[in-house]
This record gives C-alpha cells, structure tokens and sequence, in this order.
C-alpha cells in the first residue's frame, strides 16, 4: 500500500529535554522513525518539526520537513491539530502512518501489519495497542460524594483474576485516510480497529529512566 507516514518531532519536552534528538544506540530518536517509516515502504516521509537543526540540514528525497507553527508546539498541544496542519499545508490525500518518536521500540513488521489490516478492513483508523492491567476496571469516578463504577457496577469487587483483559493504545502505529481524518477532525470514530503489540515492544520514551532502559534493551539486541 503506497502511504505517507508523518513523524512529529517537537523541540520541548519537560520529562526529557531534547529526547527526539539524542542518540538512542547511536541513532536519533527522529531520525529511527524516519528510518522505520522508510523501511515499511513509505513513498514520503513528512517531519513536522520546530527544531532549527532539522528544519535547517538537508534531507533525502523522500523526506519532507514541515515547520510547525509554535502554537502547535505546545506541551498541551494534541496531535489532532498537528497532523490536520500537515495535511492542509501538503494538500495530503493518501493513507497516512503516524509514527511517533517516543516509540522506538516498534518494528517493521508493525507497522506493515496495520497497514494490511487497514487495507482489509473498513475501519476508520487502525492503531497498535498492548496489554493492560485490568484492575484499572476497579477504578471509578467521584461525583458529589458518589463512586460511579467506570465499566460495571461488579468490577470494583470482583478479584483481579477475574476480570476481563483490558488493552491500551501503546503509541506506536495509527493508520487512517487523510481525506477523513480531515472531514473528521481527529482521531475519535466508533470504528476503530487494532492490532496487539507485545508488551516488550511497547516501551514509551517520557523520562530519562525510560530512555536509559531502552537504549539498554537496544544494544543487548
């Protein structure tokens, strides 16, 4: 499947200065997921960046760095926006990848299987997910004194063992159409496929401590 993969490298961060450009195993965060999207067959790669390094040094062919306004450079700024900004700017009609930095632990392989499952499906958005704990179907809501059961009034006292798998989105893969991600506005849609990544394969980089790990478990491999 011919696709564009957006990969959003932001200067700030406050869990991690600089994370999307320091080496991790001697390769940039950023520039592994360039290098990850280029591997899965990528036709462009757009970098949508506010860090002058980038956005000042030459690229391959296939790589397109977009200036990111600052106002889309926020710490509270959602990726919906983001993403919406680059279609608009490159009038981008195709499928769209979205590979986010903090995940280098994603493969290949990943991101081939959403594409395929988005291919084969009618979902509006394909996305990675792993594993979750399912006591968090013990959690509830406070509402003026009261406990409101998150999912199921039984949840808050069943054992642990006997509740029902949870996932999460893990961060690594979301496959969706430009053209609806734009009608649409961003990610929400009652048709949502996904596709389960292991737990080893879904670290998220936010600290120093994640970094370290995971450059770790990067070069013993």
């Amino acid at each position: 499947m011919t696709f564009t993969a957006i990969v959003p490298v932001r200067d700030g961060s406050k869990g991690l200065p600089g994370k999307n450009t320091r080496p991790l195993a001697g390769t940039p965060l950023w520039q592994r997921a360039v290098d990850q999207a280029r591997a899965a067959g990528a036709g462009r790669i757009v970098v949508s960046t506010d860090i002058q390094s980038i956005l000042e040094a030459s690229q391959p062919d296939d790589v397109v760095v977009l200036a990111r306004p600052a106002e889309l450079a926020g710490d509270t700024t959602p990726m919906a926006p983001v993403i919406l900004h680059a279609i608009n700017e490159l009038n981008l009609t195709d499928t769209l990848v979205l590979l986010q930095c903090t995940s280098p632990l994603r493969g290949v392989a990943d991101v081939t299987e959403g594409l395929d499952m988005f291919g084969k499906s009618q979902f509006d958005l394909v996305m990675s997910i792993t594993e979750g704990d399912s006591s968090i179907l013990k959690y509830g809501q406070l509402s003026r004194g009261r406990f409101v059961p998150l999912v199921d009034p039984s949840h808050p006292f069943s054992n642990r063992q006997s509740l029902p798998k949870v996932y999460r989105p893990n961060g690594a893969v979301y496959v969706f159409d430009a053209e609806w991600f734009r009608r649409n506005g961003g990610f929400q849609s009652d048709r949502i496929g996904a596709f389960q990544m292991p737990l080893e394969r879904s670290g998220d980089i936010d600290t120093e401590q994640d970094f370290l790990r995971i450059e770790g478990l990067l070069l013993r491999q």
